[in-house]
């Protein structure tokens, strides 16, 4: 666990809703069976399952454009945190360091991540983010916890497309 109640994360999955064609990212804490799904725009998507996959596009994508254009002002992205869920629309936090400066800038969680996955940044989602949104077995009943991870399994399950893994990563969710 980071300092201040933050959770580190990876990147699960992308997905699409077979239905629906919406698009989620499924991210998972280290070292704990805890899911937080983010429904995410399908750029976005597209931008972190090719980043996920090793695939490169002819021309720079948006967020490839954006950390090169850090790089060259000297800027780097030190973390990425989603920091909260109000009105049911996640907010992400990114810190910045440039000349010995830190910034702290207001960003949609899907774009942070796919910036965060291009620089290999650390993921971090706060603790608070985490009791209201993620997804867990419930340690205490394991029957309980079983049924709640099997439905979050179904929901999951019942997304089309795996739109990338991460790398050396599972196929899925547990029990797939």
């Amino acid at each position: 666990m980071a300092a201040d109640g933050l959770r580190e994360m990876v990147v699960e999955s992308v997905r699409v809703h077979m239905l629906s064609s919406q698009h989620v990212v499924i991210l998972k804490e280290v070292g704990r069976e805890r899911y937080l799904p983010i429904w995410v725009g399908v750029w976005e998507a597209n931008a972190i399952a090719m980043k996920l996959q090793d695939l490169k596009p002819e021309r720079p994508l948006t967020h490839d454009l954006f950390v090169s254009t850090l790089e060259r002002l000297g800027a780097t992205i030190r973390q990425v945190v989603v920091s909260d869920l109000a009105d049911e629309t996640f907010r992400a936090r990114m810190y910045l360091e440039l000349d010995g400066r830190s910034l702290d800038v207001d960003a949609r969680p899907s774009d942070a991540i796919a910036l965060a996955i291009r620089g290999g940044v650390t993921i971090y989602a706060t603790q608070s983010v985490l009791d209201r949104a993620g997804v867990e077995p419930d340690s205490e009943d394991e029957e309980q916890g079983a049924d709640q991870l099997a439905v979050f399994r179904d929901f999951v399950n019942s997304l089309d497309i795996d739109l990338g893994d991460t790398p050396g990563g599972p196929e899925g969710l547990p029990g797939r």
